[in-house]
């Protein structure tokens, strides 16, 4: 059987952005709690410190996260650093926020990160795999 590749799936970098900005939203709510808990006089510092540990991680990260492809072949989901999953392995697909979830007979995960449209992914996964709801 020809390995032909079917789709290919890479991160949307307003994806990637929005789900950063998210991810600092709790820290600095985390932070803010945290020091409202040991009652510290200066609660705002919580926000400051864990905006800026995402905006530093985030930044620091984008390059890698947004060359991330997958790629879809009619036998193999490919990854990247050598992550691949036989289509017939595959048994559970599901979203997770702007994630997509793929799960092996073996019990691998894999996530598909930051995509735009999380439903048209999930879809062509299934068509291809055969793998329901």
């Amino acid at each position: 059987m020809k390995d032909t590749v079917i789709a290919v799936f890479r991160p949307d970098r307003a994806q990637y952005w929005r789900d950063q900005a998210w991810l600092a939203a709790a820290a600095m709510a985390g932070g803010m709690a945290v020091l409202w808990a040991i009652g510290s006089a200066h609660i705002w510092t919580g926000a400051v410190g864990g905006l800026a540990a995402i905006a530093l991680r985030s930044w620091y990260l984008a390059s890698e996260e947004l060359s991330q492809e997958w790629r879809l072949s009619s036998v193999m989901l490919h990854g990247p650093n050598g992550r691949m999953a036989t289509i017939g392995e595959i048994v559970a697909i599901r979203g997770m926020g702007s994630s997509v979830q793929i799960i092996t007979k073996l019990g691998d995960k894999h996530l598909i990160k930051y995509n735009a449209n999380v439903p048209a992914v999930i879809a062509e996964l299934r068509r291809v795999t055969g793998v329901s709801g």
